[in-house]
């Protein structure tokens, strides 16, 4: 929509104003920029400058999916080494689960009424969840509910897949593209540093490795999301280090469809325990950072998402004018952060995604899971999603 229109002379912190010059002359921002970024105490200076850039790509415009979480297993065989994470079992421990195919589209039903239009679906690496669990999953949602989005498995859970079978990734992706998968989550990344993941998740995939699956799913023309778990023992450095190699990749294959920062959650996980943060999660300035820095570092995205799921609704609010353009959407049964301490509702009714961003300011639209947008006019629906709280 054009260049930036930063208000330079409402920000405060000289050096952040020098940067707001650039970015509205349309220069690149380097390494150096995004740890000013970071480091600035002048959160509404930064504020105005990711609003401005966010404007010029989206206007005021908030985009949602009306879409279903489906996690089929919570088996995993990194149980012991994802040290963050409160959600996985091992498969004889208490309360693992698989669900079988009759209880995947159990799960889906919901879908059967039309307002679900994506399917999200992630869970532990299991080793009795190969590429036939999947593949007949896909092809079964595909024939009960067509008119469903599959966006599923991140790119660890590929290369899990890939190792089962001894495949080559692409391989793997080929088959599940071929069953119903339409696009990819971009769960999996955490921090790409070595020395973080040597920390909180050893033996998870490398963060080399995350680029290289994404890299290749974007040349067989599926998309993907992509993320950065925040807020837990990784350095500024680390987080801006993951930021380029993200928009690397973007300028590489243009293959990404959104940025979602996530927030670390410390309840019930040994890491939390470990560094002594049960209950005590990021704090708003963190997650407002996070996302703004987002939107102004990476250059070539269009799209910043807000999981409110993980930051509560209020803040997303607030960060629809920190940079962000789109909300997680409805959400029927989330399990992984809620595993985790999330606190925030099960789901969220159509009504209430509406009120949020009106409240902000903002233009509601509901889009596909390709950003296309659907509908701007919406009639009041008082249903509540299965599972909402």
């Amino acid at each position: 929509m054009g260049a930036p229109q930063v208000p330079v002379a409402r920000i405060h912190d000289s050096a952040l104003r020098r940067i707001g010059e650039r970015v509205a002359a349309g220069e690149r921002l380097d390494a150096g920029d995004a740890m000013a970024l970071y480091r600035t105490g002048d959160l509404a200076g930064l504020g105005l400058i990711a609003d401005a850039v966010n404007r010029a790509k989206n206007g005021d415009v908030v985009t949602f999916a009306s879409n279903q979480h489906i996690n089929p297993t919570n088996i995993c065989v990194l149980r012991k080494t994802c040290v963050f994470c409160g959600y996985a079992r091992l498969p004889k421990e208490e309360g693992a689960y698989r669900y079988s195919l009759a209880q995947v589209l159990e799960e889906a039903a919901p879908a059967a009424g039309g307002m679900t239009r994506e399917f999200h679906i992630v869970g532990g690496l299991d080793m009795k969840a190969g590429l036939a669990y999947y593949t007949e999953m896909f092809r079964a949602l595909k024939a009960n509910f067509p008119h469903v989005h599959i966006k599923a498995l991140t790119a660890v859970e590929i290369a899990h897949i890939a190792r089962i079978e001894k495949m080559p990734w692409r391989d793997v992706l080929i088959a599940l593209k071929e069953a119903g998968l339409d696009t990819m989550p971009g769960g999996g990344a955490e921090t790409f540093s070595a020395a973080v993941r040597e920390r909180i998740s050893d033996k998870k995939l490398a963060g080399a490795e995350y680029i290289g699956v994404h890299r290749t799913a974007h040349e067989l023309g599926i998309r993907t999301n992509c993320t950065m778990l925040y807020g837990h023992v990784e350095t500024l450095e680390d987080r801006v280090e993951h930021l380029q190699m993200l928009r690397g990749l973007q300028d590489e294959t243009g293959g990404f469809l959104a940025y979602v920062p996530l927030a670390y959650h410390p309840d019930d996980n040994e890491l939390g325990r470990e560094l002594g943060r049960q209950g005590t999660a990021t704090t708003g300035w963190d997650d407002l950072k996070q996302l703004a820095v987002g939107r102004i570092f990476l250059d070539n995205f269009q799209h910043i998402k807000s999981h409110w799921i993980m930051v509560t609704p209020h803040l997303s609010q607030v960060a629809l004018h920190y940079g962000v353009n789109d909300l997680e959407g409805t959400v029927v049964r989330e399990k992984i952060y809620h595993a985790v301490g999330a606190h925030t509702p099960q789901a969220m009714s159509l009504d209430a995604i509406l009120k949020l961003i009106r409240g902000a300011g903002k233009a509601p639209a509901e889009r596909d899971s390709f950003y296309r947008i659907l509908r701007t006019e919406f009639e009041p629906d008082r249903r509540v999603p299965a599972g909402a709280a």
